[in-house]
């Protein structure tokens, strides 16, 4: 799909759609968040608290998704469909035995995971009813989130985004009339918090926090029927045959052995991120959590476009080695970095500006629009460096230099994330009871979540720095796939 353009044109027709296309599978996130935080803080709490396990579920299917990217591109760049459309057919296996092994288990662990997070009381039931919803439609999720990867190698981001348009009415539309809330707009006028209804919920289903959770389960399955059938039509270039369905060994084992590092790297980002959000837990309570959550729910709207032009850069890497030229490649690869640095620099600019205004548009709970517009302001300041990380990580993926990758993303994290957090917030670890229950209090005073953010934008700094060492040493444009 991307033969006879130029490179600019090839980057702007694969960014575009994936840029509207992220922005739409983020508010999926924020739709339940915005909901969430019409019901209460607790609820907010807990369906961010929910966020950090949906994570995890997506790790697998981002794993399986980078290994079809990777093979598909490769594939495609050299005109060799019908391994290409092998890719697809094991893709789709793998994504079925995945979601559903990974649904079981994330239902079975809801309890006990609410009470990892610190979390009680309410928050604690609604983590639960959530998380045993969202579980069930994880088979689903995969399939939608996996089919999209393999589109996006074969050079189509147009079709994927038709699905999650799809996606997302169902969810805005389902969520809302389950949840039984009214749409509401805060705002700080003369230190006073004035709330106004913006839309009346004329349903009266009132499930909560079950209610958003089956409006996301349905949205997603509905996704992946569509996307499914486009790629059974095979107008992307790429098609899943039913003979392709069979399991064939060596396929899954180029899919497995792509997608097991990358799975390592953005785990141990996760382990690492999840002691992150113990310890925002032992800073506060839910509604330190809730602040959070809404923070990075808005933050996810800067760095979608550092993903898009990421997701472009993957491919025409990948495509580029696949036919025999490393210099387009290199070239591709900086053109995007450039691209998303501006974009994503502006937003910065934003949430430095207008923290206030954006945080208001997000949640109506006075707790949160004391804590999340400090937030954005950090955040905003390190816009460049991560467009920087972004792209570069994202399209030495597409390459398939997962290793490396892998390798930077672990000692970036544990190396300097941690630690940062641990020393700039000044938070006391509170030992689980498994292993005695006891609390190590920090030397100096807790400094709170501002500066638990400040710790995270340094590291991102440090790890925009550490692949950009990567790029320019040049042994990404050698790895195999």
């Amino acid at each position: 799909m991307l033969a006879g353009l130029s490179m600019p044109r090839a980057i702007v027709v694969l960014s575009w759609p994936i840029l509207l296309e992220s922005f739409l599978n983020s508010l999926v996130g924020l739709t339940d968040t915005l909901l969430a935080a019409q019901l209460s803080t607790s609820a907010t709490g807990a369906i961010g608290g929910a966020s950090y396990i949906l994570w995890f579920i997506g790790l697998v299917i981002m794993a399986i998704g980078v290994g079809a990217t990777a093979l598909i591109s490769r594939a495609v760049g050299a005109g060799r469909l019908a391994v290409a459309n092998a890719a697809v057919g094991q893709t789709v296996l793998l994504a079925i035995g995945s979601g559903v092994c990974v649904g079981a288990m994330v239902a079975m662990c809801a309890g006990w995971m609410s009470g990892v997070m610190n979390l009680s009381g309410e928050g604690a039931a609604d983590f639960t009813r959530y998380m045993v919803v969202m579980a069930v439609g994880v088979p689903c999720s995969s399939l939608l989130y996996s089919m999209t990867a393999c589109l996006r190698g074969a050079g189509d981001s147009l079709r994927p985004l038709m699905a999650m348009v799809v996606v997302n009415a169902v969810n805005m539309v389902v969520s809302f009339a389950l949840a039984g809330v009214d749409i509401t707009s805060t705002h700080l006028v003369n230190d006073v918090t004035v709330t106004r209804t913006v839309l009346h919920n004329p349903f009266g289903f009132g499930m909560g926090v079950k209610g958003i959770a089956w409006g996301t389960v349905i949205a997603e399955a509905v996704g992946a029927a569509v996307i499914i059938g486009m790629i059974i039509k095979g107008r992307s270039g790429v098609r899943l045959k039913a003979r392709r369905l069979r399991p064939h060994w060596h396929t899954m084992m180029r899919l497995v052995r792509v997608g097991i590092p990358n799975f390592l790297e953005t785990f141990g980002m996760w382990v690492g991120n999840f002691f992150i959000i113990l310890m925002v837990g032992w800073l506060g309570s839910e509604v330190t959590m809730g602040a959070h959550i809404v923070a990075i729910r808005i933050e996810s709207f800067s760095f979608m476009p550092g993903f898009a032009i990421g997701v472009a850069a993957a491919t025409l890497a990948g495509q580029y080695l696949g036919a025999g030229s490393p210099v387009l490649a290199r070239r591709s690869m900086l053109v995007c970095t450039g691209v998303a640095s501006v974009v994503m620099g502006l937003l910065g600019v934003v949430f430095v500006a207008w923290p206030t205004s954006i945080a208001g548009l997000i949640t109506s709970q006075p707790e949160h629009l004391a804590l999340v517009p400090d937030l954005l302001r950090v955040t905003g300041c390190v816009q460049i460096p991560f467009a920087i990380g972004i792209v570069l990580r994202t399209g030495m993926r597409g390459a398939g230099d997962v290793k490396v990758v892998m390798w930077l993303t672990w000692l970036t994290t544990y190396g300097v994330r941690l630690p940062l957090a641990y020393v700039l917030s000044g938070v006391d670890v509170h030992l689980p009871a498994w292993l005695g229950g006891a609390t190590i209090h920090h030397l100096s005073p807790t400094r709170g979540l501002v500066w638990l953010w400040v710790a995270l934008c340094l590291e991102i700094v440090v790890r925009a720095a550490a692949f950009a060492a990567r790029f320019v040493q040049g042994g990404w444009v050698r790895a195999r796939v």
